[in-house]
């Protein structure tokens, strides 16, 4: 039963009781003025807001009003904005309380102290009259004279941030869906400010992440880590790139770094488990992107030298499929097997083939005809993990579509069944376990060949060793 009215001529007018009666409840004083728009706070019934002009009588002053006491005092809340950008409508977000935005005729203002002091927060926003304010979904919609509709969607920050901090802070996310699709905005490079010229621009498809560092804090080393609700580390992330990645037709994407500006910095978790390694070198027609985590709360910890920071995120399920709770578990942990057991084969054709590299220069300044025996010895090892070699990888392979001209081998097999696999609507079929269960018999026979050559290269270092030639180093 509580309505309020405002005229085009300066009056307020408030009923208690659904119209009965009324109080002409205008600010003493009020000029006449129309009273563009009302703002009753979420947080408060007593508290109210008025956003007013006066453009028509040429005076183009801010004026906007706020009441704790149902009208019955009023005080000008301007202070921050413009003496020429005229006021045109004021909203309160429903979670935190004090966080106003205005509209005036030179852009958006924002107050995080409930109106005592105002901010311009144009961001990408061109300047333009902002004629009507409406927070919805999680969003800050903008209605703008001329120049569309704007829409905010990182409400979450808004609601957490704080102004001045002395201490490194990661910020709660906002819930993320698990989405397929992409964006503009799924990368964490900074310098896309959201709109596109010719093209509408999608939310970011992944988990966006909000920290801030402290002046003192932005030459050191960060590290993001994600764990899920077991305490399992999934991925960790760092400000330095990592050395180890290399940069080649087909190779694994490299992990994004972290920004380290003073103040506010973005990141964006794709909701991907970790990224497979590749063969140096190597063209295999394949993704190597882990697969997207199930629904569930994420520890997310950011880290330095100094001090650490940490929050929760929450994925939720597409409710565009009727994907039940174990259907995601299970799929998670069948990709999650498949990609460690990838991840395993690439170490360990990575880890012989630097051996052997090794073993072939210590071989080449073995010239002493008494250790010749002994040379014979490590060619022959040579020539076993060249052959092992070329059952798991296929080196010829350096560009897209040589697989027409060299046949693919062992591990781009295992990595064609696990792209097949991945979707974005989780399912395990019948035949891709079978053929999964035909393959993992083969690499368990690879696995066991290629962990004896490792203990035969030990071996041999050893009589390397006795007879005091260079070893194998790693």
């Amino acid at each position: 039963g509580v309505i309020w009215t405002g005229s085009d001529d300066g009056l307020v007018y408030l009923t208690r009781d659904g119209g009965k009666s009324w109080q002409n409840v205008t600010p003493v004083g009020l000029p006449e003025c129309l009273i563009n728009a009302i703002e009753v706070s979420p947080h408060d019934k007593a508290t109210a807001y008025i956003a007013t002009t006066r453009y028509k009588f040429n005076d183009h002053s801010p004026a906007i009003y706020k009441t704790t006491d149902y009208g019955k005092t009023w005080t000008k809340i301007v202070n921050g904005i413009p003496g020429n950008a005229f006021t045109r409508v004021i909203r309160e977000d429903a979670v935190r309380k004090d966080l106003l935005f205005a509209g005036t005729e030179l852009g958006l203002y924002v107050s995080w102290n409930g109106g005592k002091e105002w901010n311009s927060f144009q961001l990408n926003l061109p300047v333009t009259p902002i004629t009507d304010l409406k927070i919805h979904q999680g969003d800050l919609i903008a209605a703008t004279s001329g120049r569309s509709f704007w829409i905010l969607d990182d409400m979450e920050l808004l609601r957490s941030y704080q102004l001045t901090s002395k201490n490194l802070l990661i910020y709660s996310p906002a819930e993320t869906l698990l989405t397929n699709g992409g964006s503009e905005l799924d990368e964490s490079d900074q310098s896309f400010k959201g709109t596109n010229p010719t093209r509408g621009v999608n939310p970011a498809t992944g988990m966006v992440l909000y920290y801030f560092l402290p002046d003192e804090m932005i030459k050191d080393t960060i590290t993001l880590e994600i764990k899920d609700s077991t305490g399992k580390l999934l991925r960790v992330f760092s400000s330095v790139a990592d050395k180890a990645n290399l940069s080649y037709d087909g190779a694994p994407p490299a992990n994004p770094t972290l920004s380290r500006e003073k103040g506010l910095n973005r990141f964006v978790w794709n909701l991907r488990m970790p990224t497979i390694p590749g063969i140096a070198n190597v063209y295999i027609e394949s993704s190597f992107s882990g697969h997207k985590v199930p629904p569930g709360k994420y520890t997310i910890t950011l880290k330095t030298g100094k001090q650490t920071s940490s929050a929760t995120g929450i994925v939720l399920a597409n409710p565009l499929y009727k994907t039940d709770p174990k259907t995601y578990q299970d799929y998670h942990l069948l990709m999650t097997e498949m990609e460690e057991k990838v991840t395993a084969m690439h170490n360990l054709v990575n880890l012989l083939y630097d051996k052997r590299k090794q073993l072939n220069e210590v071989l080449e300044g073995i010239v002493d005809e008494k250790n010749q025996d002994l040379k014979g010895k490590g060619k022959k090892l040579s020539e076993e993990i060249k052959s092992w070699d070329e059952e798991m990888i296929q080196r010829k392979s350096k560009a897209y579509d040589d697989v027409e001209n060299f046949p693919n081998k062992f591990t781009a097999n295992y990595l064609f069944l696990l792209n097949q696999r991945e979707s974005d609507i989780p399912q395990i079929n019948e035949a891709n376990l079978i053929r999964k269960k035909e393959l993992d018999i083969q690499w368990e026979t690879l696995k066991t060949k290629g962990e004896s050559l490792i203990n035969q290269l030990n071996n041999y270092n050893l009589e390397l060793g006795r007879s005091g030639i260079g070893a194998i180093w790693k």
